[in-house]
């Protein structure tokens, strides 16, 4: 970790190198950006990142070579220059980067400066307020009223209250088990019961108003509601996403009925079918689309 050294790189053996080297080729291809800083005092940089690697980086990767001021870790870096491969890998070997942040580094601490004079001054209206319980004030502070204030004292540190420990829950014998199975059983047949009734009755209303033809329709609506529901309600909510972009493909027989209609003479129906067929065919697209990225996520590129 270069502790021992004063933060420079210690010379390694031929051995780690050849392994070092050969798990850089083996990352090469997959860098965006490389940002090499390995200096050993008295001699030049190490040679890390060869010409062979910046030939498998992609078009538009871009090294930066911070050790360009001894030769640069990399092999084709140019000091005090900005160049580019013929495979478009962008090498940048600029020796004088702090003198090229003067202007972030007078922003950065102009902001402090000014962020300082506000807590001095919280009221706004230049009466200087010192108040030395201020942690960042009292330690700026090296004399006052005539007395040294320097060093300041260790800052306050608030302390984190203890978390109180979780009650563990009772564990449950077999049987107390067994009886609140077969009591979440029994509520949820209840519920599905209930449901069914209520469904039965509202179908029952409506047949004996709504000729046979719509009736036989909407049962098989709702059925297919009802199947749907139950399907996806037991699936695991980390599976929610897949499931349903696959599933959108049920849209086809949308697609489907909605080609049978446009035919008709009626001019609502061709609208509505031409929707139905823009809107399920965005369904299928959409989900196979998804689905797709979310496998690419998992696959090494």
């Amino acid at each position: 970790d270069g502790a021992a050294t004063g933060g420079y790189a210690a010379p390694s053996s031929p051995e780690f190198r050849e392994k070092q080297l050969e798990k850089f080729r083996e990352l090469a291809p997959q860098m965006d950006i490389v940002i090499t800083t390995a200096l050993i005092p008295g001699r030049d940089a190490p040679k890390l990142w060869t010409k062979d690697m910046v030939e498998a980086m992609k078009r538009g990767s871009v090294i930066v070579d911070l050790a360009a001021e001894k030769g640069g870790n990399c092999d084709l870096t140019v000091p005090d220059e900005r160049i580019v491969t013929n495979n478009g890998v962008t090498i940048i070997g600029y020796t004088d980067f702090p003198s090229r942040m003067g202007a972030q580094a007078s922003e950065l601490y102009g902001n402090n400066i000014r962020h300082f004079m506000s807590d001095l001054t919280l009221k706004k209206d230049g009466v200087i307020d010192h108040n030395m319980e201020d942690d960042v004030i009292r330690g700026a502070t090296v004399t006052r009223d005539h007395d040294i204030t320097w060093p300041p004292p260790p800052p306050k540190v608030a302390a984190i209250a203890a978390q109180k420990p979780k009650e563990k829950k009772k564990e449950l014998t077999v049987e107390e088990r067994r009886a609140a199975e077969v009591a979440a059983f029994r509520a949820e047949t209840r519920s599905q019961v209930t449901l069914l009734v209520a469904g039965g009755l509202f179908l029952l209303l409506i047949g004996l108003v709504a000729p046979a033809s719509f009736l036989s329709h909407f049962i098989v609506f709702v059925l297919a509601c009802f199947v749907g529901f139950r399907v996806i309600w037991n699936v695991a909510h980390s599976l929610h996403t897949p499931l349903m972009a696959i599933t959108n493909a049920i849209s086809s027989i949308i697609i489907l009925g909605a080609l049978m209609q446009i035919g008709s003479g009626s001019a609502w129906v061709v609208v509505l079918g031409a929707l139905a067929v823009l809107m399920a065919g965005v369904n299928i697209f959409g989900g196979f689309l998804v689905t797709r990225r979310m496998l690419a996520m998992f696959q090494k590129s």
